[in-house]
């Protein structure tokens, strides 16, 4: 049972990765603008024959699918857009930039892949942590003064877009009391004399937009531990572990806050999926060179392959987030098998 379990839920993620492939191939199609002249942009004296020479080039001028449907019927193109980019796909080729000239798209994304990780990860570890303790913590004080506080403030943080929270921070922190840089990743031209006062540099500008992370995702963390907890109050389990004299602090930890996870684990590996949703405006606001502004540096040229990778990474990550989110949950819930 447990087999079919794990291939069923596979097989529904290649499905949809196959889907977004598609997607991916027909939308960026249908979006306003000339790949050939954002190519030849800056370049003069631009006359019609070197634009064709351009779209022949890049294939531009070949059919968009296999089938072509004209005014003399319905005919198969070997040479067409849709085949390559299926081929080029699934080897991994994923174009080269049109801004980023000479450059594949997989050096732009590899490049700035490692820089939304490091700041969602230490931003999602400091959320898991600080949002699963206040929850718990809240759930079981269920009506004192830690559950009153912290569940408004959650609800507030739960509340309050990105953006908004970075905005806050920045002018307060970084403009008013000036303690923490407000843009970038290091310092602007600065030398270090050893690789501890660059992770020091790093360090101080990592500080605002993973502090601006994890406090928009503790809200969420803690809402829905807390709910899981009082849920777990109730249960035949929690009755006889009072009864037998147990602590209280065993109790919660050795038998609420396990069976209270789960409903939090599917969150926290959902969430892992729309790292670059978040990081676009997250990083935007602290002009963090990570996939956030690549996307909208990509979206202000019209640089397609770049956007096309881009989505697709993103769509990607969240079926496999998905897909561990249901393979975790199936494990510590054999019921969720059957």
């Amino acid at each position: 049972m447990a087999g079919s379990f794990i291939l069923r839920r596979i097989g529904v993620a290649l499905a949809t990765i196959a889907a977004i492939v598609l997607l991916n191939f027909v939308l960026f199609r249908l979006m306003p603008g000339s790949p050939e002249r954002v190519i030849l942009h800056g370049t003069p004296r631009v006359t019609p024959e070197i634009l064709e020479a351009t779209r022949e080039r890049w294939g531009l001028n070949d059919p968009l699918l296999p089938i072509v449907i004209d005014q003399s019927g319905i005919s198969f193109a070997a040479e067409n857009q849709f085949t390559k980019y299926l081929a080029a796909t699934v080897q991994g080729d994923l174009g080269y930039s049109f801004v980023a000239r000479g450059q594949t798209v997989g050096a732009v994304l590899a490049q700035r892949i490692w820089p939304t990780v490091l700041l969602f990860g230490l931003g999602e570890i400091i959320a898991i942590a600080a949002g699963l303790a206040l929850g718990a913590y809240s759930g079981w004080r269920r009506g004192g003064p830690i559950d009153f506080v912290g569940n408004g403030v959650s609800l507030l943080l739960y509340a309050t877009p990105y953006f908004l929270l970075g905005m806050v921070l920045l002018m307060l922190f970084g403009v008013a009391l000036r303690w923490f840089p407000i843009f970038g990743m290091q310092t602007a031209g600065a030398t270090y004399d050893g690789p501890i006062e660059q992770l020091l540099d790093l360090g101080s500008h990592l500080v605002l937009p993973v502090a601006t992370v994890a406090l928009g995702l503790i809200g969420q963390y803690a809402i829905v531990m807390r709910s899981s907890i009082v849920e777990t109050l109730s249960e035949d389990y929690i009755t006889t572990a009072r009864a037998m004299g147990l602590r209280e602090g065993r109790i919660l930890r050795g038998h609420a806050v396990p069976n209270a996870l789960l409903p939090t684990v599917s969150l926290v590996a959902i969430n892992l999926g729309y790292v670059v949703a978040g990081a676009i405006t997250v990083e935007v606001v602290f002009s963090w060179p990570g996939l956030g502004t690549l996307t909208v540096e990509a979206l202000q040229a019209r640089d397609y392959p770049v956007l096309q990778g881009v989505f697709l990474l993103l769509s990607i990550s969240v079926v496999v987030a998905n897909l561990l989110a249901d393979l975790i949950y199936g494990l510590l819930d054999p019921r969720v098998r059957t």
